[in-house]
This record gives C-alpha cells, sequence and structure tokens, in this order.
C-alpha cells in the first residue's frame, strides 16, 4: 500500500481565469471563462527567479483542478514534484492545471465545433496568459505537456500539430490504435442508442436526471463524446452522429475514417507531424502492457513507427493496466525536466 503524504504542498496554488475566445460558440454551450489551477513553487515570493512551465492535461472525466485535490494514500501532482526536486530528481518548475471538464465528460483537447477549440484555447490563449502572469522563462525552449488517457492523447497532438511550442512531452496511456480501442465500444454504444429510438437526447437526458452513473453508461458516454471530438455533426443531438449503423452495425467507411484521421497512428504519417515531433527536444511514451482499453497494442505500433522513421523519444512499457499508474510520473516528469533545461 502507497504510503499517505500528511504534508501539504511545500508551494500556493493560485486560480486565474482564461476568457476564451476560442471556446465560444461551442455546441454544448460549456463555459468559456475556464479555471486553470497554477502552481507556484517554495521560494516563488521570495526571489525573483524564473522557472519553466509544466502543463497537465487531464484524462476523461478529469480536470486539472482534480489533480491538486488531497487524494488518499498517494501524492497530488504538486505533492510528487515537491518529493521529486527534493530528492533531486529534478528543479522547480511552476505547473498550470486547466480545467478541461465538458458537458460530455471529457476532452481530447483538440479542436471541434462540439467542444470549442481546445487546440487554440492552450497555444494562443493559455500560455500567453501565463506568460504575462508569472514569472516563467519564455519560450518553447522551457514548455512541456503532459497527461494519462485522454490527457496523454492530447499531449501527443501538441506534439504531432505544435511541436514549435513545447520542448517536451509526455504521453502516458495516450489514446492511439482507434480501430483497436474504440469499435468494439461502438456497437455498445448504438445498442444503448437504438433503445432510445436512436436519440442521443434522451440517452443524455435520462443520464442528467439519473442519481449516479452506471459503469455501462459512462461507457456509452464516452463513445458520444470521441464522435464529438472526432466526426462532430452540428446538426445532431450534442454534435454526436455514430459511424454504425444503429440496427445493423454495419460501419459507415466515410465517418469512421474521419475518427482515423486523428489518430496518431494515422498523423504520424504526416510529414508535418513528423517536423513537428523532431522539433521537441523530449518525446516520452509509456504503456502498462496489460492495459484493459488494449491500448499498448497501439502504443507499441506508434513507437515502432517512430523508430523506422528515426524519430528521437523514450518509451517504456511497465507491468500494469491503465488505472493507478500515476507512479509512472516520477520518471517522465524528471525526463521533461530535463528536456526543459537544456
Amino acid at each position: 500500500m502507497p504510503v499517505h503524504p500528511f504534508e501539504p504542498a511545500a508551494g500556493r496554488i493560485e486560480t486565474i481565469f482564461v476568457e476564451s475566445k476560442a471556446l465560444q460558440g461551442n455546441l454544448l454551450g460549456d463555459p468559456t471563462r475556464r479555471a486553470v489551477a497554477v502552481y507556484l513553487p517554495p521560494g516563488y515570493d521570495e526571489t525573483d527567479a524564473e522557472y519553466p512551465l509544466f502543463v497537465d492535461l487531464a484524462g476523461f472525466t478529469g480536470s486539472g483542478l482534480k489533480h491538486v485535490g488531497w487524494q488518499s494514500f498517494g501524492e497530488n501532482i504538486p505533492q510528487r514534484v515537491d518529493r521529486l526536486v527534493a530528492t533531486g530528481k529534478m528543479g522547480p518548475v511552476i505547473i498550470a492545471f486547466p480545467d478541461g471538464f465538458t458537458s460530455l465528460g471529457g476532452n481530447q483537447y483538440i479542436d471541434s465545433p462540439v467542444f470549442g477549440n481546445w487546440e487554440q484555447f492552450l497555444a494562443d490563449e493559455m500560455i500567453p496568459l501565463l506568460e504575462s502572469s508569472y514569472r516563467v522563462r519564455k519560450g518553447a525552449g522551457h514548455r512541456a505537456v503532459f497527461g494519462k488517457s485522454s490527457g496523454g492523447y492530447g499531449a501527443m497532438i501538441q506534439g504531432m500539430r505544435h511541436g514549435e511550442l513545447w520542448a517536451g512531452i509526455a504521453s502516458h496511456s495516450g489514446d492511439t490504435g482507434f480501430d483497436i480501442i474504440y469499435r468494439g465500444d461502438l456497437y455498445d454504444a448504438a445498442d444503448a442508442i437504438a433503445e432510445q429510438d436512436g436519440d442521443v437526447g434522451a440517452f443524455m437526458h435520462d443520464l442528467q436526471e439519473a442519481r449516479t452513473i452506471r459503469g455501462d453508461q459512462f461507457h456509452v458516454l464516452m463513445t458520444l463524446a470521441m464522435a464529438a471530438t472526432y466526426d462532430p455533426d452540428t446538426t445532431a443531438p450534442y454534435g454526436v452522429r455514430l459511424p454504425v449503423d444503429l440496427q445493423t452495425g454495419a460501419m459507415d467507411r466515410e465517418r469512421w475514417g474521419r475518427w482515423l484521421s486523428h489518430d496518431p497512428l494515422t498523423l504520424v504519417e504526416l510529414p508535418a507531424a513528423q517536423a513537428s515531433l523532431g522539433k521537441l527536444k523530449g518525446l516520452f511514451i509509456d504503456c502498462g502492457s496489460r492495459d484493459q482499453y488494449r491500448l499498448h497494442f497501439g502504443v507499441r505500433a506508434l513507437v515502432r513507427r517512430l523508430e523506422t522513421l528515426g524519430i528521437e523519444h523514450l518509451y517504456e512499457e511497465f507491468d500494469g493496466t491503465h488505472s493507478g499508474i500515476d507512479h509512472r510520473m516520477d520518471v517522465s516528469l524528471p525526463y521533461l525536466y530535463a528536456a526543459v533545461s537544456d
């Protein structure tokens, strides 16, 4: 059993708000004023030192705000970083924790008319506000972004599309290999929506009226969110149109192709993505060898392709699943600190 850390984080946490234009007009009607928790390291107020900037992207159903809260038998991220700094594994950093939660339960951190333009939010709005509000070392060479699951996917997308903004990225069990990780869930979602006479809105209404969300409902919700992310249909309720026939399960190849266009296995074949990844000083990828969402297959395929393309990276596969893997940040965060310190 992990030891519970009774000491609070040694630094302090502030919350700032981004008044976002990039998120305006999102189909969900989610707020465009978004909170970002900011961890300032010990001694921040006593010196005029500047610090590297780390950005944490939370996984599906999560929020950066949760990552600075109390945890039983485990560290929150500020406590973890304090320990890593105290033991000489890395130096002090400023960490931003954006609240990316949405009405569909999560965020893949890409631009979508349903959720809003989250890539623009991160690059064009949040980073400039942080640089003007805090003593972060300016420029891409002193920034890193990391995350797990959906957050790991978001970090990988930043690396593949916006490598000029970051020195390092870390993707822990990031969504990769859509044919393997998503296709099976499509049919469960199709059954759930068919039971509502094909009405996604009715499914969401029942979910919102329920006192709790069952595990099977959660996975349907996640699949609907993926549809609204990768193949948004602004004419449909919640922007969701599944790429399978609700009665026969027949795949709509055109719609599914739009999903696949966002798969890191597809994106890595693009010269622009290869060039973007080549700008990074550090690319860290890991995944559990028993990931219950079968992510290890897609991640292995991506890593094999990176090797063939000659794109520098560090890959570690560990004995574990998709759950309980925060300890992996003991490896990735010092790695990222080395990248931003060159």
